[in-house]
């Protein structure tokens, strides 16, 4: 299992533009196969960071998804909606449990 955390950040005055491109990548992502969670969180503290929190059962998924039209389409959105400082981690884990 490949869990990627992290955030981006763009301008608050963006966020109202930016959600519908959010809502877009994240519907399709979680749609793919291999997906096991994906979601992007507005920060209750830090208007403009954006949490990001993604879940792919193998590196296989983690392709594909890398390889997606709709990958492409949010990439080339971040220049307009001024998206930067992105800060993603990957980490492998084995296995998951409840806490």
């Amino acid at each position: 299992m490949l869990i990627i955390m992290g955030t981006i950040r763009l301008p608050a005055e963006n966020l109202s533009r930016a959600r519908p491109v959010m809502q877009d990548m994240v519907e399709r992502s979680r749609a793919e196969k291999g997906c096991l969670g994906y979601a992007y969180a507005e920060d209750v503290l830090e208007a403009g960071l954006i949490h990001v929190n993604e879940v792919w059962a193998d590196q296989a998924a983690l392709d594909r998804h890398f390889a997606s039209a709709h990958l492409a389409a949010w990439r080339a959105s971040w220049s307009a909606l001024g998206i930067s400082d992105r800060q993603l981690v990957l980490y492998e884990a084995a296995a998951s449990r409840p806490v």
